[in-house]
C-alpha cells in the first residue's frame, strides 16, 4: 500500500491514464437512482416515469442526482429483433420502448441509464451483449442512452480466464490471512497484468463500441471486482465495481468499506471505485444508513440510490441530499477521496472486515472533512485531535461545521471528544482557522 503522503501523485497518474469522455463527463462520480433494489424485475414505464417525477419533485435532481438507471429485466425474453438483430424492450412493460422512457427522462432534465451484461444473457436470463457490442452500442446511442451498467453474468467458458486475482472478500473466501490468499489454486503469478486477461477484453470490446458512437455514454463496468479492475478500468470506463453485490446487511457494508480502503489510490477524476448501489432506507437502522451514506460519499464512490422514492421519509430524503457530503463527493478541484488518518480500534493498515478504519479525513474546496466512524455495537468516546489530522495543527483553533446539523461552532481549539453511537458516524467540516 502506498503511503498517504504520496496519494495525490498516484491519483494524478491515475487520472492521466483515464479515458476522458467528451464534455468532461465522468470526471466526478455518478449520482442517480437504480431500479434494482426497490423493484427488481417488476419494472415498467409507469414505475420509471413515477420515479423520474419524484427525483424532481423531492429535490433529488436539484441536489445533483441526474441518472435514472434501468437495471435488469427490461428486455424481451423472446430474444432480439428478428429483422435487425437489435435488442428490444418487453412491449408489455414498455409500450413506447426504451426511447419513450428516455424521452420522458430528458424532458425533466434527467439522464437515462440502461443495463446489459458481458455475456450471452443477463443475470436474469434476458438477451445480453457479448458478441453484439457494436450493434448494441449503436442501439443505445440511437435510443439516447446516457449511462450503461455492464454486468458480468453468463459469459461462456471460452471467455474464462486461465488464472484469477485473490478474492479478498472473506464472505466468499474465508481462508484469507490479513486480506491475502495463501496456498490457493488458480491464482495468477505475482505482477501479472490483469489488463490483458479475458475479463478485461470482454469489457474493452464494449468500451470501444461505446467510444465509437456520436453520443457520450457513461460506462459503468461491473465485473464484481474480478481480476482487479481498479488497475485497468480507467483505461476504458468511468467507474468499475470493486466487489460483488451489496445486501441489506451492515456486516457487508463494513466489509466493503474495509476492502475499498486499500484501493483508494486508484480513485480519482475520470475513474471511480464503485462500491455498488446504495442500500440506504432499505432496512438499515438510521445510524447504519448515516454511516453507509457518509462513508460511500467521502470515499467518492458513485452514489446511486436504489429504494422506492415514493415511500421515502423526510428524514431519509434529508440524509440522501446532505449538501456537505454531496459537495465533497462532487468536488471539482480535489480528486482524492477521504482516507484514514488512523485506524483507531486496530493498528494502522489492519485488514479487518468487521472493524475497518475509524478516523477519516479529506481535503475539499470547502475545507477539510473529518469523519469519526464507530463500527462497534455500543456508543463510545472518540477523540478528535487537530494535530493528528493532515494539514491541521495542534493547539490551533478552527471554525467547525457539524455535517448532520449544519451548525457551525467557532474557534474550536485543539479538537474535541465526541460520543458516537454504535454503527454511527460523526462528520465535521473544518473551515477557516481562527486568527
Amino acid at each position: 500500500m502506498i503511503p498517504f503522503q504520496k496519494l495525490s501523485l498516484v491519483l494524478y497518474a491515475q487520472t492521466s491514464l483515464a479515458y476522458h469522455l467528451r464534455d468532461g463527463l465522468g470526471k466526478l462520480p455518478a449520482l442517480g437512482w437504480s431500479s434494482w433494489n426497490a423493484f427488481g424485475c417488476s419494472i415498467d414505464a409507469r414505475v420509471l416515469a413515477t420515479t423520474a417525477d419524484l427525483l424532481v419533485s423531492k429535490g433529488f435532481k436539484a441536489a445533483g442526482y441526474e441518472y435514472l438507471n434501468i437495471d435488469d429485466c427490461w428486455g424481451d425474453l423472446a430474444g432480439r429483433n428478428n429483422v435487425t438483430g437489435e435488442l428490444q424492450a418487453d412491449s408489455q412493460k414498455f409500450p413506447s420502448g426504451i426511447p419513450g422512457v428516455a424521452q420522458y427522462s430528458h424532458s425533466l432534465g434527467l439522464k437515462q441509464g440502461i443495463y446489459s451484461s458481458a455475456g450471452f444473457q443477463t443475470c436474469q436470463g434476458y438477451p445480453a451483449s457479448l458478441g453484439h457490442e457494436t450493434l448494441d452500442a449503436a442501439t443505445f446511442a440511437t435510443w439516447e442512452i446516457d449511462y450503461l451498467k455492464y454486468d458480468n453474468c453468463n459469459a461462456p467458458s471460452s471467455w474464462y480466464d486461465t488464472c484469477y486475482s485473490c478474492d479478498q472478500d472473506d464472505y466468499y473466501n474465508p481462508d484469507l490471512v490479513n486480506g491475502t490468499c495463501v496456498d490457493q489454486d488458480g491464482l495468477c503469478p505475482p505482477n501479472y497484468d490483469y489488463g490483458t486477461c479475458k475479463t478485461a477484453e470482454r469489457y474493452r470490446r464494449m468500451a470501444d463500441a461505446l467510444h465509437a458512437q456520436n453520443r457520450t455514454i457513461f460506462y459503468s463496468l461491473c465485473d464484481w471486482g474480478i481480476n482487479e479492475p481498479w488497475k485497468w478500468g480507467a483505461s476504458m470506463a468511468q467507474s468499475w465495481r470493486t466487489t460483488n453485490d451489496l445486501t441489506v446487511n451492515f456486516t457487508r457494508i463494513l466489509n466493503f468499506v474495509n476492502l475499498n480502503t486499500f484501493w483508494q489510490d486508484y480513485n480519482g477524476f475520470y475513474g471511480h471505485n464503485d462500491m455498488d448501489i446504495l442500500e440506504v432506507c432499505n432496512g438499515l437502522t438510521p445510524a447504519e444508513s448515516r454511516s453507509h451514506f457518509a462513508l460511500y460519499a467521502i470515499m467518492k464512490s458513485p452514489l446511486i440510490i436504489s429504494t422506492d422514492l415514493a415511500s421515502l421519509s423526510d428524514h431519509d430524503t434529508e440524509l440522501l441530499q446532505n449538501k456537505y457530503l454531496i459537495a465533497f463527493n462532487q468536488d471539482p478541484t480535489f480528486a482524492a477521496p477521504a482516507v484514514p488518518y488512523k485506524w483507531g480500534l486496530n493498528p494502522d493498515w489492519t485488514f479487518n472486515s468487521t472493524s475497518p478504519a475509524e478516523y477519516w479525513s479529506g481535503e475539499s474546496c470547502d475545507g477539510r472533512l473529518i469523519a469519526l466512524f464507530n463500527s462497534e455495537n455500543t456508543t463510545k468516546a472518540m477523540q478528535l485531535r487537530w494535530g493528528e489530522v493532515p494539514t491541521l495543527r495542534d493547539f490551533h483553533s478552527y471554525n467547525v461545521v457539524d455535517v448532520w446539523t449544519g451548525k457551525e461552532e467557532p474557534c474550536v481549539r485543539t479538537g474535541a471528544k465526541h460520543f458516537v453511537g454504535g454503527h454511527d458516524i460523526a462528520v465535521f467540516l473544518v473551515k477557516s482557522r481562527c486568527t
